[in-house]
Order: structure tokens, then sequence, then C-alpha cells
């Protein structure tokens, strides 16, 4: 299962109304790196006939069925980084990179490449 936060709802709904987008159709993409790590996108797009297709909200999500695997018990999430900097990251069990909450980077971070807006 994929999750996003209250936040990246919110973003996300923001970037399909500033891009004219009649419907929010996300699309999520991954793609495993040899060290473990992986690189993640995301964009407005049509379902396809062989998408995974959920609801969150007013959100359709989508990805291809190939990806399943790498972004079960992803969460998405919509965060300042820096000040002034707001980006999605994901955090991903199946990430070499991931760190689970409470420990020292207060939930991991984005995987390589991880990080990326939707605007």
């Amino acid at each position: 299962m994929i999750t996003l936060t209250p936040a990246a709802i919110e973003q996300v709904m923001n970037s399909a109304m500033q891009s004219g987008v009649a419907e929010a159709t996300l699309r999520l993409a991954a793609r495993k790196n040899p060290d473990g790590t992986i690189e993640y996108g995301l964009g407005f797009d049509e379902a396809g006939d062989d998408d995974l297709a959920f609801k969150f909200k007013d959100i359709t999500v989508v990805f291809s069925g190939e990806y399943g695997p790498l972004l079960n018990g992803t969460t998405v999430d919509y965060v300042e980084l820096e000040p002034g900097q707001f980006h999605f990251i994901f955090l991903n069990p199946n990430d070499a990179n991931y760190t689970p909450p409470g420990n020292d980077n207060n939930g991991g971070g984005c995987g390589s490449g991880g990080c990326s807006s939707c605007s």
C-alpha cells in the first residue's frame, strides 16, 4: 500500500489547479539502482489499462504494476527540507537509504534522486 500525507495531497491538488488539470491523476514511478537505492518520479498523467490505481480524496494515484513491489509501503510526503525549499519525499522501507521514523534523520530521506516537485 502507498500513502500520501495530508501535506502531499494538498500540494498535488494545488499543483493540479495551477496546471489547469481538471482531474488530478498522479503517476508514480520507481527504479531500483544496483546499490539498492530507488529513484522516484511523479507527475500528472492519464491512467493506462495496465496501471494500478487508487484514490486519496480527489486524487487518483496510478503506477505500473511492475513498480508495485518497489513502492509497497511507501509514504509520499511534502516537506520543507531547507528554509523555503519544499519537496516531495518518498519514505520507502524498500529503499537502501530508508531510515525508520525515530532514528537520527527523523524518518529517512528521499533516496537516490528521490526528491522531486510536482508543478
